[in-house]
């Protein structure tokens, strides 16, 4: 079945142009002026629309013209068109074009460091509207729509500025790092942890860089809690149910403000770190070209 054309029935648009005029000026000489057309052009379209329409839209008179009753009906219909295209156009150049920059990142990134920090960004830009989308998917920034993103990758797959590295080390709400006088102590803890892709891993995959520097490699911890995501492992880190690895820098304002604790101070490097990708679309974005600078100015002040 075909597709209703919402066109069907009315007369040649292109015509309209050079009625309107002919219609307002009463002169087809006056209106092909006004058209750039010449004045027997004009005319040609005057009578192409009358044709189409089966009326006269002027009475011909000897060096003037006037419009008939159909003519009338037509030119105010037109010019009510003509007016509210004016009036929509006026309003779209008008309105300021909406500034946006689209970040995808990891959920815990976009948590527990750029979420705690956007309203300084936020702040000194507050025309510019800010889109996270945090996903621990790889998205696509061109097909996405996505200005930049913020990948965490092992650090010899890092492409673009790098923001800083990782290091791990465990922490824990204080009231457990009171009993923890060893690292062998662990093992008498519930550890916190996310569930891996291939769940043949063990639990301790992400533990490994700090428990290969302390010499613990066979440890087992008492019991284990799965999480979908670290974020959540975090909150039960915080609220006492056993020992997360902390990713440094991501929990930094936590064991500073002591919700958290590292009971033995000495961290890991992980060999992974964050890296800023940026699309096309960023490369005419100034607000992200903005955002990348203020990201990088967040991270300087991290590794201080």
């Amino acid at each position: 079945m075909k597709t209703p054309n919402r066109l069907d029935g009315l007369p040649p648009l292109e015509l309209l142009r050079s009625f309107e005029a002919a219609a307002r000026r009463l002169s087809f000489t006056e209106a092909a002026a006004e058209v750039s057309l010449t004045q027997s052009a004009v005319s040609r379209q005057v009578q192409q629309l009358e044709g189409s329409l089966g009326v006269l839209l002027f009475e011909r008179r000897h060096r003037a013209l006037a419009l008939t009753e159909a003519g009338t009906v037509l030119q105010r219909a037109v010019v009510d068109s003509l007016e509210r295209l004016r009036d929509a156009t006026a309003r779209i150049r008008s309105a300021p074009a909406a500034r946006e920059v689209a970040i995808t990142c990891t959920p815990g990134f976009a948590s527990l460091w750029l979420i705690p920090r956007l309203a300084h960004f936020t702040a000194a830009h507050p025309q510019v509207d800010v889109r996270v989308s945090a996903t621990l998917d790889m998205q696509d920034l061109e097909r996405s729509r996505l200005d930049l993103a913020v990948r965490f990758v092992p650090i010899a797959r890092g492409n673009g500025p790098a923001l800083f590295e990782e290091s791990v080390m465990p922490v824990c709400a204080p009231a457990i790092a009171s009993v923890l006088q060893t690292p062998a102590d662990l093992a008498g803890q519930t550890l916190l942890t996310i569930d891996a892709p291939n769940h043949h891993e063990a639990p301790t995959l992400d533990w490994e860089p700090w428990l290969q520097v302390m010499g613990l490699t066979g440890l087992r911890m008492k019991s284990v809690l799965r999480f979908s995501h670290y974020t959540d492992a975090v909150a039960a880190a915080v609220a006492g149910q056993g020992v997360v690895i902390g990713r440094m820098p991501l929990l930094r304002e936590l064991v500073q403000d002591g919700r958290l604790v590292a009971p033995f101070g000495e961290t890991a490097a992980s060999r992974r770190g964050y890296f800023i990708d940026t699309s096309t679309r960023a490369a005419g974005n100034r607000d992200a070209q903005d955002f990348v600078r203020w990201l990088r100015a967040e991270a300087e002040v991290v590794r201080a």
